[in-house]
């Protein structure tokens, strides 16, 4: 019989290759359109596996990250921790991102992860959760406003290779822990 449930799990240094495959397929899959294509186009995943390894290598344990199991295979990544506020780490919780191969969109992954990273935050005493989400991700926003979250009309400019793809924050407010 075939298990076909999700299982959200802390992610290890063995899950760090299948994390940046799945991060790459879904910067190149999402943001096509929105972000240059030869700046998707050079992603490359060796090199987004090592940084991953160094990241969870160096971890103190405020910045969290989750994959999401499916039938025993790693189809969606996320990670949470401490919202930014420039240099400044504030009580607010922040999602720095979420991915899911985008073979396995609408099957409830990312949702999983969200509600996962949700249920950490608002357990650790976090007021609100904040994330920022291209502001021509109409796909993206749209998962976050299904989960409540709103955006507070707060937008950064970013850029890449030279465009501006201008992002906006969401909130949402977390029930006390």
């Amino acid at each position: 019989m075939n298990d076909d449930r999700i299982r959200v799990r802390p992610m290890t240094l063995a899950d760090c290759d299948r994390v940046a495959e799945i991060r790459i397929g879904g910067w190149q899959n999402a943001y096509r359109g929105l972000v240059p294509q030869p700046y998707l186009d050079a992603l490359d995943v060796a090199e987004d596996a090592e940084r991953r390894r160094a990241h969870l290598a160096q971890a103190d344990g405020s910045v969290v990250n989750l994959v999401a199991e499916r039938g025993g295979q790693v189809v969606g990544w996320a990670c949470h921790g401490p919202y930014r506020d420039g240099e400044a780490r504030t009580e607010d919780a922040e999602l720095y991102a979420l991915y899911v191969d985008p073979a396995h969109y609408g099957n409830g992954t990312g949702h999983a992860l969200l509600q996962e990273s949700v249920r950490r935050c608002t357990a650790a005493g976090h007021p609100r959760m904040l994330l920022w989400v291209l502001r021509d991700n109409t796909r993206a926003r749209k998962f976050y406003e299904r989960a409540d979250f709103r955006p507070d009309g707060t937008e950064e400019p970013f850029e890449v290779d030279g465009v501006e793809v201008p992002e906006v924050r969401y909130t949402r407010e977390l029930p006390p822990g």
